[in-house]
């Protein structure tokens, strides 16, 4: 997978092999900032406004000061992307720290916050959304705070690593026995032609396609329901899916090694993967692709 040359560093524009990380950057000693990854089709962002919306709150949410307004964020990012001359498939990972100074854990006085960004190549995983993945359960560990997009991920790292250890694509994260998302997508059930999943509390990142699709379920007059389910529910599921930037909408077909349902990929997932496509403009169509 390969990176673009051109990177936004502190706000300026640099070449990927010129970056250097302040010594004291709070984002490397703290952990202390947010990101967001942002999906480009075809050289063009999607859902980038909802992007923006999310890290504005999250810096918000820590105290961080942004430098530039909304406005001009979305002009730097675009011309990101015109610098690179990017015109495939990609993402934009980008990340706001508190800024660089001498070590303390209190806030710095008078530091600017640094704003980082880079954009990738990123084809689409048609072959895993067509079939399905497995996922495993894990105990959700995290802070009380998910709906920060925080740098600090190491559980969702273990989760994660945990998942492919298993041979897995994703961990479904659970407290007491209720699940809550993803190690780094939000996870839907469907039951009896309803769509349940955790509601947009502390305890889950507030995902930009989980937005998208709430707005597609109205077109279809699908029942959205924001109730948390339990690790019972899922044996008992029509169909599970998950929804992220880069996953898009990807349905799960084994859950710990155990088929949900019929072990395929469910009509009501279809469904929604095809909406995504068509808002999102996107010219290979997953559903031709289906048998």
């Amino acid at each position: 997978m390969s990176v673009y040359p051109v990177i936004l560093s502190q706000t300026k524009f640099t070449h990927r092999d010129s970056l250097r990380f302040p010594l004291e950057e709070r984002a490397l000693q703290f952990g202390d900032g947010i990101y967001e990854v942002i999906r480009i089709y075809k050289g063009t962002y999607y859902l980038l406004d909802e992007h923006i919306d999310r890290l504005f709150r999250s810096t918000e949410a820590i105290k961080i000061k942004l430098m530039v307004t909304k406005d001009e964020l979305k002009h730097m990012l675009q011309e990101l992307l015109n610098r690179n001359q990017m015109t495939e498939d990609g993402k934009l990972y980008m990340q706001v720290s508190r800024g660089s100074a001498p070590r303390d854990h209190v806030f710095p006085k008078d530091v600017d916050p640094n704003i980082y960004a880079y954009i990738q190549s990123q084809p689409r995983n048609l072959e895993t959304m067509k079939n399905g993945v497995g996922v495993i359960t894990h105990r959700d560990i995290r802070w009380e705070n998910c709906y920060i997009k925080s740098l600090n991920l190491l559980p969702n790292v273990m989760a994660k690593q945990e998942a492919k250890e298993h041979g897995c694509y994703e961990a479904i994260l659970h407290r007491n026995g209720h699940v809550t998302e993803c190690s780094s997508s939000n996870v839907y059930l469907v039951k009896n032609g309803k769509i349940f999943t955790h509601p947009t509390t502390n305890n889950i990142l507030h995902g930009c396609v989980r937005m998208a699709i709430e707005q597609f379920v109205l077109e279809f007059d699908i029942p959205f329901i924001e109730e948390a389910f339990t690790l019972d529910d899922i044996w008992s599921a029509d169909e599970l899916f998950l929804s992220s930037s880069t996953s898009e909408i990807t349905p799960i077909v084994t859950v710990d090694g155990h088929p949900v349902n019929t072990g395929k990929p469910g009509p009501i997932t279809k469904q929604l993967q095809t909406a995504y496509e068509k808002d999102a403009n996107i010219l290979e169509n997953l559903i031709e692709n289906y048998a």
